[in-house]
């Protein structure tokens, strides 16, 4: 076990662990703390913490202080001169006709280094652009390269369903999303319907998947031949969060699809069993 303290650099972003250095942060709290890129200026999400050894990536940087007065006067003189870089960097992106939208701009608490991160349909040459605006900067240049996912979370805005982003309200890390998940969900499979502003498939896909998954196990499957009170048949709808099945009865095939609650149905032989049966039939006829 070791105590760390939980930072995050942005409003909604992944949450670091950092040696507190025997110091006791309170959640809400700025501090100056080493990363990987230079000095940097977070806000305590997690207070002084034991946790596991294993979850920590070592080595652990540390703590340097509490962020003073005069600090966070520094992290706003750093937005205002990030706004002045973003003008900088659109005109020269200009000045050299690269295919790139730059979207965010950002200064290392010290100064040390600025980033400009931008987006592309492809690999850009940007060396001379990195010569020029370190020439403007005098200090480290990088330009990094996201994706529109990552976009969408820097820039904020409003989905389909009228709320604000959720990756840029409370999602601090992107969970995968595929769309098997659209699928078993019932959903639409048109794009348009199921894909994010950022044109991916949306993040929210995956919230209610568990509670799909867990349903489509205690619920007869389409294709399942089923005994029912009315008599045998088959599912030839489902309704998951219903818990209601549509049987077709044997008995009256012409007559319309039968509701049943799914507790009152049981399973004779599933989609599966039934074609795995089919096919095996098939291989012996062809044998003999």
């Amino acid at each position: 076990m070791a105590e760390v303290i939980g930072i995050r650099f942005k409003d909604v972003g992944k949450i670091y662990y950092f040696d507190p250095k025997g110091r006791k942060l309170s959640k809400g709290d700025f501090a100056i703390v080493e990363t990987a890129r230079g000095v940097e200026c977070g806000f305590v999400a997690m207070a002084n913490k034991e946790v596991d050894d294993e979850l920590i990536v070592k080595p652990l940087k540390g703590v340097l202080r509490k962020a003073t007065k005069a600090d966070l006067e520094t992290v706003e003189k750093n937005k205002i001169k990030e706004k002045e870089a973003f003008d900088i960097c659109l005109k020269k992106i200009a000045d050299h006709s690269l295919e790139m939208k730059l979207v965010d701009v950002e200064y290392t608490f010290d100064n040390s280094k600025i980033l400009f991160y931008f987006t592309a349909d492809g690999r850009v040459d940007f060396r001379e652009l990195v010569k020029d605006l370190a020439a403007v900067f005098k200090t480290r240049i990088e330009l990094r390269q996201i994706g529109v996912r990552d976009e969408s979370k820097m820039l904020g805005g409003l989905g389909i369903c009228g709320r604000p982003f959720c990756c840029s309200t409370f999602l601090g890390e992107f969970q995968p999303v595929s769309i098997k998940m659209a699928k078993e969900q019932g959903l639409s499979l048109n794009p348009t319907k199921i894909s994010g502003t950022c044109g991916r498939l949306m993040c929210c896909l995956k919230y209610e998947q568990d509670a799909y998954e867990y349903l489509l196990k205690i619920t007869p499957q389409k294709g399942s031949i089923v005994k029912t009170n009315e008599g045998k048949g088959t599912v030839v709808d489902v309704e998951l969060l219903k818990g209601r099945v549509k049987v077709q009865l044997s008995d009256n095939e012409e007559a319309a699809p039968v509701s049943f609650d799914k507790r009152d149905v049981k399973v004779l032989s599933t989609y599966k069993e039934r074609k795995k049966q089919e096919k095996t039939e098939q291989n012996n006829k062809e044998d003999k």
